[in-house]
């Protein structure tokens, strides 16, 4: 195989690892120790979490949902296992050592017993589990669960028609119109952090306590609504503190039984400061970093969060301790990252399980993103670059982990020096930072409602999105649509080759009924509208039962509004909120480049019929290469030309237009997205082959990137095609996320730096919302699909995470290796 000239920073340090003999280990840093004992290991379930909190249930039947959840959360903190790994200085893991993921039953309990089974041997992201476990699941854990999760009441709310695009019989999902909330029960979060590192748990739960012996005793709303509020605040706060506490004499433990003086020291430490926090305010960078990490577990133990609660920004709240630590002389630099380092290690263990095959399939790559924000803007709308934001960036060019998902805000008056620190930080070639646009993102929170200062601080969250802590209150997970199968029910006159004879859309005509591209073009827009209708009429049911089966007593405890109106955050209406929904266009560049190819080669030109068209799709175009050849040669997007990007405007309207007229009946802002994770990989496998010469069954075009191969213009013509397919008149849409893929010769040296930064100042002047860059030689991607033990360190981007290659499943790494590798900026 041929190898690369340039290579990027990561495949230099892959191929010096491939050269080295095997021998004793080099010293290398406290956190990278912590990785060599758990990298790569398959991860276990640990079953604790799901076991207390059945037993939990099990004995507060009856009571409001909050307190049933604030009473497991301190039976959880009491009975749990208290583990510190060897050598950490930040502590506390909800399982055991080693990577591991934990069990949410109230969420797809009646799955249990059938997907424990395949867990193990699954192509993606598989778990292990022990024998006993196993037992204790099937025997103790799932029972009690089975008829009352959510997956189970959604299915049964379903009209039939709704039903019938969104499972099969068995419940498992069909990769049409996809539900998402029955495998998390919350969308992508950020806390209100800084409240826990000036208040700590003790002033949260004083206030509760201070609230609660206020209250009327004869008025029925204190006593059936705020008094079980204010009580679960009162217990999370105390089981958080426990939790610590029980670190704290953990860590005393075995520093009395620790020989050596300098971690017997350490340890001494580490106890004083799970004394402290999170009960008390913190008073120390290290402190508050601790206390910080603390609420980070406990959230995970509280409730399944799509991507993993985010931990906002970073360089903002940190930084008034570590400048005051720096000033008076106790902490260094290389200290403060090597802080940071040890909590991405304890990060990377904590694997989130999806029990769901649906949610598996769409979360390759044992996929979670606690994103870290740096740079941006203060709330009063000055760069907020600083010291802290250099050494976050730092840290991922030097530490080589997946671990946490970095994202860095850029707008207008970015410093030149972060700019370069963030070039420099992406052709590493890890796949770091994603980027987020405040030109884009500040003005479109301000029409939905925020103010400039809320807007500012918005906190980047999950893949690509955004969150306003203590303003943002809409929790319901939404759905992911898949367009392309509304084009192929049109092809097949409502039906699937997927699926056979049965009838799921809407029977649009035969072919021959179509005279002219408007009238297939129509076609597609019913078909689309149909998917939308019923994926609203599936959010309306998600909204409406979700406060029936999930609580967050500790999100709510940190959110000014819920402490200001006493309601849970996953209750439907919180007072003062701003809710902002979605859903996602799943397949957009597969369904634009079809529709342009139709029009070119059918009604434009006359090559063939829409009828040969069919017979040539339905035979995966074997034996039909030249029309596939018309189809792929065809007007696409992603190159800049507008009989392409003309129709995916149109699309993007249309689906607009219909969300500003019905999302409001559900009380909310349900807006467009492109964000599809690895969606696009199963949904993909439903579709049979495409207009555009998509293979059947093959992956679709991923986010707003063109399709695989597609864009051959070069990476300015992608952002011109994204920005002429935008409709700037209108404000029901969010982000897009979008994959450009860079040879690290283009970007090589000094000049190279300059010109990517010039390339995200083009970016950033169009006012794109996102962008992701995998910088790689196809060569090595190729390298680590024939031979993955040599590769077993190689980072890529995917879709708004970065993940282990060789922990993808072929299709999934084929996906990447296709996508267009631009050698010129």
């Amino acid at each position: 195989m041929r190898s690369a000239s340039v290579l990027s920073p990561q495949e230099i340090r892959i191929q010096a690892e491939l050269k080295i003999a095997p021998g004793p280990e080099e010293a290398a840093g406290r956190a990278l120790t912590i990785l060599k004992r758990i990298k790569q290991s398959k991860p276990v379930i640990d079953i604790e979490r799901g076991l207390y909190f059945t037993e939990s249930f099990r004995r507060t039947e009856g009571q409001p949902l909050i307190l049933r959840w604030s009473e497991a959360l301190l039976h959880y903190a009491r009975r749990s296992t208290v583990y510190i790994d060897d050598d950490q200085l930040i502590v506390g893991r909800s399982g055991q050592p080693g990577r591991y993921g934990i069990l949410y039953p109230e969420l797809d309990g009646n799955q249990l017993g059938a997907a424990l089974d395949k867990l193990p041997e699954r192509a993606y992201s598989p778990f292990n589990i022990s024998e006993e476990d196993a037992r204790i699941i099937k025997e103790e854990i799932a029972p009690y669960w089975r008829g009352k999760t959510f997956h189970e009441d959604l299915a049964q709310a379903l009209t039939p028609e709704t039903f019938r695009l969104t499972y099969n019989s068995d419940l498992s999902s069909r990769f049409i119109v996809n539900e998402t909330a029955s495998f998390r029960s919350s969308i992508q979060w950020v806390h209100d952090y800084e409240i826990v590192l000036t208040r700590g748990f003790s002033g949260i739960r004083a206030e509760a306590a201070a609230k609660l012996a206020a209250l009327d005793e004869n008025s029925p709303l204190d006593y059936t609504e705020k008094r079980p509020f204010w009580q679960a605040v009162i217990n999370v706060s105390e089981a958080i503190i426990l939790w610590a506490e029980r670190h704290a004499e953990a860590a005393e433990e075995l520093a009395a039984a620790e020989p050596h003086p300098v971690r017997r020291a350490e340890l001494e430490q580490i106890a004083q400061i799970c004394r402290r926090v999170p009960a008390h305010p913190a008073r120390s960078f290290r402190e508050a970093l601790q206390a910080q990490w603390f609420v980070q577990m406990f959230s995970r133990v509280e409730q399944k969060t799509g991507t993993v609660i985010s931990n906002g920004r970073m360089d903002q709240y940190l930084y008034p301790y570590y400048r005051r630590d720096k000033e008076a002389g106790l902490l260094t630099d290389d200290e403060a990252q090597e802080l940071f380092e040890c909590v991405w290690a304890a990060m990377a263990q904590f694997i989130d399980l999806y029990l769901s095959e649906t949610g598996g399939a769409i979360n390759e790559g044992y996929a979670h993103w606690e994103a870290v924000t740096v740079g941006g803007q203060t709330p009063d709308g000055q760069d907020a670059v600083n010291e802290l934001t250099y050494i976050l960036l730092k840290s991922k060019r030097e530490f080589p982990l997946n671990y946490p998902d970095l994202a860095a805000r850029i707008h207008t008056r970015s410093p030149r020096r972060y700019l370069h620190e963030v070039a420099e930080t992406i052709k590493e070639g890890s796949g770091f930072p994603k980027l987020i646009n405040d030109e884009e993102v500040v003005p479109l929170l301000l029409a939905k409602g925020a103010s400039f200062a809320e807007a500012y601080d918005y906190s980047v969250s999950g893949c690509s999105e955004c969150r306003m802590p203590n303003r943002d209150t809409y929790t319901s997970p939404c759905a992911y649509i898949n367009f392309a199968a509304a084009l192929e029910m049109v092809i097949y006159n409502g039906r699937m080759l997927k699926y056979g004879d049965e009838a799921i859309g809407l029977a649009t005509g035969e072919l021959e009924s179509f005279q002219t591209f408007d009238d297939f073009f129509e076609a597609y827009l019913r078909q689309q509208t149909y998917f939308l209708k019923h994926a609203f009429i599936q959010q309306h049911e998600i909204i409406r039962l979700r406060a029936r089966h999930f609580a967050t007593p500790l999100g709510s405890s940190l959110h000014r509004l819920c402490r200001a109106s006493c309601l849970d955050l996953h209750q439907p209406v919180i007072p003062g909120g701003i809710d902002l929904g979605y859903f996602e266009y799943i397949g957009y560049g597969t369904v634009v480049d079809s529709l342009a190819a139709i029009r070119a080669n059918v009604f434009e030109e006359g090559r063939f019929t829409l009828t040969e068209l069919r017979e040539a799709m339905a035979h995966n175009f074997e034996g039909y290469e030249v029309i596939r050849a018309y189809q792929k040669n065809a007007p696409s997007y992603g190159n800049n030309d507008p009989r392409a990007d003309e129709i995916g405007r149109r699309l993007d309207r249309t689906a607009q237009e219909f969300a500003g007229k019905y999302s409001r009946e559900l009380g909310v802002r349900l807006d467009l997205r492109y964000v599809p994770f690895t969606s696009h990989v199963p949904f993909g496998k439903v579709v049979s082959a495409s207009p555009n010469g998509r293979l059947a069954f093959t992956p679709l075009s991923d986010g707003s990137s063109a399709s695989q191969g597609a864009d051959v213009h070069g990476p300015t013509a992608v952002l011109l095609s994204n920005f002429a397919t935008k409709n700037q008149d209108r404000s029901e849409h969010a982000s897009r996320l979008l994959n450009v893929k860079l040879s690290p010769a283009c970007v090589k040296g000094a000049a190279g730096t300059e010109k990517l930064v010039r390339f995200i100042e083009g970016w950033r002047d169009l006012k794109l919302w996102h962008i992701q860059f995998n910088v790689l030689n196809r060569e090595t991607l190729l390298a680590a699909q024939a031979e993955p033990d040599k590769y077993r360190n190689l980072l890529v981007r995917i879709a708004g995470y970065s993940a282990y290659f060789t922990e993808l499943t072929q299709d999934l790494q084929n996906d990447i290796i296709a996508r267009t590798q631009h050698e010129a900026l």
